[in-house]
């Protein structure tokens, strides 16, 4: 990390490989394709770290559907929540009677799911469906369960695969957490 950076001397370890994130997009994948066979959804990314995630999915799913994104942010330059969510980016596409599949790198708290539930609910669609990369069981505060979850993760700050400390370190392959002291 550069010496710039507030996180400089901070030491990585890997906790997810290229192989492990490949298998588990291409396995979400497969199954959403399978639930939305004959269904054209729209997958609605969470920017900005699900961009690489979204991306692979995609390209993995054997089905019609169309794309969108919406920005939110709830940490701004930190490694912690704020515990505010402001919306920076909403969707263009109108979703009223469309099958919704919501696109998340990492769950956390739960409070920008939970903001995104209730956002894209208000627009009336058919159906919502939650897909996250990452969740961090341990410390997600959800009255709802998430439909496809890649991995559970103990609550570490990750980075890598699209997810950043500052807007860095976002073009890491691999999955890392900074290392515990």
């Amino acid at each position: 990390m550069p010496d710039s950076s507030k996180f400089a001397g901070q030491s990585l370890e890997l906790l997810l490989s290229r192989d492990q994130i490949r298998q588990a997009v291409e396995d979400m994948a497969a199954q959403l394709s399978e639930r939305f066979r004959g269904k054209c959804p729209i997958l609605i990314g969470v920017l900005n770290g699900s961009f690489i995630f979204m991306a692979d999915l995609v390209r993995a799913l054997d089905i019609d559907f169309e794309v969108d994104f919406i920005k939110i942010s709830s940490y701004g330059s930190d490694t912690a929540s704020t515990g505010t969510v402001r919306l920076l980016k909403d969707i263009s596409a109108d979703i009223t009677g469309r099958d919704v599949i919501v696109v998340e790198d990492i769950v956390d708290t739960g409070l920008t799911i939970k903001f995104l539930r209730n956002r894209m609910q208000e627009a009336g669609p058919t159906s919502v469906t939650f897909i996250s990369l990452l969740l961090k069981d341990e410390v997600a505060k959800l009255d709802f369960p998430l439909d496809y979850v890649g991995f559970n993760i103990p609550d570490r700050f990750v980075v890598g695969y699209g997810l950043d400390v500052d807007q860095k370190l976002r073009g890491l392959g691999p999955i890392y957490a900074f290392k515990e002291n």
